[in-house]
């Protein structure tokens, strides 16, 4: 793709991001690939390194050099003090000044990742934005509004080199909205991934300043394409659910509901792509409820595999929820893949899940943690054919509207333009 004409005055881009890559944050890696190809030169500093041993595809053709970030305070306190020592005699007003935010964000948060932080700023700027070596760097990006963007923070104010975050779900809803609002007031821009979370976001602000921008993420529309209509299904029904395994995606209301249908003499077998912190507590419920004939899971799997799956699939599932802790998703990812599949989905009416799935047009959707309306509502796009063909043919209308990574990229390339010539 040739780069778009506003590139010219593109800055050089330095995205400081949790890990990389991640099988689960397809969107950062897209966006980053697509920037390049408007024209973007990146530099990638990512806190951890990637969890899983494979990657999507696209990541390969990323060009971005990547830099890790020391990330044991303890084992690695030597590799972070000693630049931060450096930076310091180089800059000590800058230095001190910087300190004493990151001593009072700890005096508020009593967490000794506030140090850690500011150490793994001071080395990232030392290390890769001073000296002869330095990376070409001209604005400071964050991906998720938590631990990436205190990094990205402290880096702007130990270096002088403006910053922007992207804020996404659970770093939102879990972060200390006082520490949340002061990121905000220090970065020229803030993006977020629906219009639910700039709402929330806006509400915060003390001041006008800075702009939020929602962008949703996008996806390569080219390559979700159905395998072809998929209007009528019969029994066994083929259900799917692509999830992390954690309290805010909601499975034990999902496989209550499913016991519901199984009891019901439904045929369907249903297939669980996704790892998580609650993957014990899920594997023994399914054995707990009897459903182990009719529901496997499969794990984490690659987005090829992922894609294979979706054009098998009769519906997809998703019972999402807000966790106890205030976390929540806000548009997931794979409710887009499956609309752009043809492959009807059934959600909640959690966060920003409407802004996709409107109720009757392009999916449904019923209240959250209410296993049995989930099991009226699943039979119902099994069998209502008129109601399939509708969700079908406006979901992928939907997707092709609002949520084409091409668009959404150039939106993003344009606010970063505008942003360096201010």
């Amino acid at each position: 793709m040739e780069p778009t004409s506003n590139t010219t005055s593109s800055p050089a881009l330095g995205y400081i991001l949790k890990g990389y890559p991640r099988i689960s944050e397809t969107f950062i890696s897209n966006e980053i690939l697509q920037l390049e190809r408007q024209g973007f030169t990146l530099t990638l500093f990512p806190m951890r390194q990637p969890r899983e041993d494979f990657t999507h595809a696209s990541v390969k053709q990323i060009r971005a050099q990547v830099h890790y970030l020391p990330t044991n305070l303890l084992q690695d306190f030597f590799r972070l003090i000693v630049p931060n020592v450096r930076l310091f005699l180089k800059s000590p007003r800058r230095y001190g000044q910087t300190f004493k935010l990151s001593l009072k964000r700890f005096m508020r948060s009593r967490k000794a990742a506030t140090f850690k932080h500011f150490l793994q700023a001071g080395y990232l700027v030392e290390k890769h934005l001073t000296g002869k070596n330095r990376a070409h760097v001209e604005h400071l990006h964050g991906h998720f509004a938590h631990s990436p963007t205190s990094v990205t923070m402290f880096a702007s104010l130990l270096s002088g080199i403006p910053y922007s975050f992207t804020a996404h779900a659970k770093d939102i809803y879990t972060s200390n909205r006082e520490q949340l609002t002061e990121k905000m007031e220090k970065a020229r821009f803030v993006v977020t991934c629906t219009r639910y979370n700039a709402r929330y976001l806006e509400a915060m602000r003390k001041t006008s300043s800075p702009p939020i921008h929602c962008i949703y993420h996008g996806i390569d529309v080219s390559l979700f394409q159905s395998a072809g209509s998929r209007l009528e299904c019969l029994p066994p029904y083929t259900l799917l659910t692509v999830a992390r395994l954690t309290e805010k995606k909601g499975l034990p209301i999902l496989y209550h509901a499913l016991q519901l249908l199984k009891h019901q003499g439904v045929a369907f077998r249903h297939i669980l792509i996704g790892d998580g912190d609650d993957k014990k507590e899920i594997l023994q419920l399914i054995r707990d409820l009897s459903l182990t004939d009719c529901c496997t899971w499969l794990g984490t799997r690659t987005h090829a595999e992922v894609l294979t799956h979706f054009r098998e699939s009769d519906l997809f599932l998703l019972s999402c929820r807000i966790a106890d802790n205030g976390d929540r998703d806000g548009i997931p990812n794979v409710l887009v893949e499956s609309l752009a599949m043809g492959v009807p989905a059934l959600s909640t009416e959690v966060s920003a899940i409407p802004e996709i799935i409107e109720h009757r047009l392009t999916g449904l959707t019923v209240p959250p943690d209410d296993s049995k309306k989930l099991a009226e509502a699943a039979l119902e796009l099994l069998t209502d054919r008129e109601l399939r063909r509708t969700v079908i043919e406006k979901g992928r209308l939907r997707i092709e509207r609002d949520f084409d990574n091409l668009a959404s990229t150039a939106k993003l390339a344009d606010i970063f333009c505008r942003s360096a010539e201010n």
